[in-house]
């Protein structure tokens, strides 16, 4: 089966990861027209042929107009399926929602496992993300999902920018410590943890170091950033502790709110942050931010399943 039959889609925001992704595949975005009623109602036309074709729709969901950019996925996979394409990929680098994954108190839906439902239902029948929030919205599908990770990706960034023989991997809450303990495993680091209580959601009050971290470069690294007051509190947690340097490596950039103030106001020395959500303008804003493209990696992804690969290797390996 030749790449010529992938047909790779994206809607008319966010085409950067998109045509990065293109352009390790050595082909070229289908043609979408996007239009917008007045009443901003989503109007979606495929401009080519997807009859019988293996069809990926690739959709960078970040913060800000999150349900606009879902609404305008479940339009695109739906238009694929009746035009008759043979099988639909929904490429999501970063799960919308995907903190939703339980009922954490009364009455609170299931946002996630509403995601895998409409994702379904619009037609799509297969799914590939990357670092999920949680592993178990894998189950809420009842078709494959392939969830890839950044952790070589890490791996690779930390041996070619940082003299990592004295750093130590930091896990900035309990959630976060098996992600900390296999990249510590890798790079043959220590690894410390820091228990969080929070007051309410998306603030810390009170952060307590478990690990010596004394004239040590940290590493602090988790799968999303949102308004970055965890890692901000983290940061000054560290150097408290006697830390010489604190950076912090995350996988979803999502960086609402004044996220940019707290990396600008805090004692980290930097934030990389992968692509898998638009940053554009914030990297600008703040010269505390890094980026890591993780476009091969999903161009990968999508190669071999489109090739009937095993997918497992990119596990381990950056290709």
């Amino acid at each position: 089966m030749s790449s010529n039959s992938i047909k790779l889609l994206s809607g008319n925001v966010h085409k950067e990861l998109a045509e990065l992704v293109a352009k390790n595949l050595g082909i070229r975005l289908c043609k979408v027209d996007v239009s917008e009623e007045s009443n901003r109602e989503m109007s979606i036309s495929i401009g080519e042929s997807v009859r019988d074709e293996d069809v990926y729709i690739l959709c960078q969901i970040g913060s800000g107009e999150v349900n606009d950019r879902v609404m305008e996925l479940l339009i695109m996979i739906n238009a694929c399926k009746s035009a008759s394409a043979r099988r639909i990929t929904a490429v999501l680098p970063n799960f919308p929602y995907a903190r939703q994954d339980r009922k954490d108190k009364s009455r609170a839906p299931i946002t996630a496992k509403l995601m895998a439902n409409m994702l379904q239902t619009a037609g799509c029948n297969h799914v590939i993300t990357m670092d999920l929030h949680a592993s178990q919205i894998q189950g809420f599908f009842d078709v494959p999902v392939d969830n890839l990770y950044a952790e070589p990706s890490v791996v690779q960034f930390i041996k070619m920018n940082l003299d990592y023989k004295n750093c130590i991997i930091v896990s900035p809450d309990v959630g976060g410590a098996k992600r900390a303990a296999s990249l510590a495993d890798q790079l043959d680091l220590n690894f410390a943890l820091i228990h969080k209580e929070r007051a309410r959601a998306n603030e810390v009050s009170r952060m307590v170091l478990v690990g010596d971290v004394s004239e040590k470069v940290c590493i602090i690294v988790d799968d999303m950033a949102d308004t970055c007051g965890t890692l901000a509190k983290a940061a000054e947690t560290l150097i408290t502790n006697g830390a010489r340097e604190v950076i912090s490596i995350v996988t979803h950039g999502i960086l609402s709110g004044n996220a940019i103030q707290n990396i600008n106001n805090s004692r980290l020395s930097y934030v990389a942050c992968t692509n898998t959500v638009p940053m554009g303008h914030k990297l600008r804003q703040s010269a505390k931010l890094k980026q890591l493209d993780i476009s091969p990696v999903l161009a990968e992804g999508i190669r071999r399943l489109h090739n009937g690969e095993s997918v497992s290797y990119l596990f381990s390996h950056v290709p």
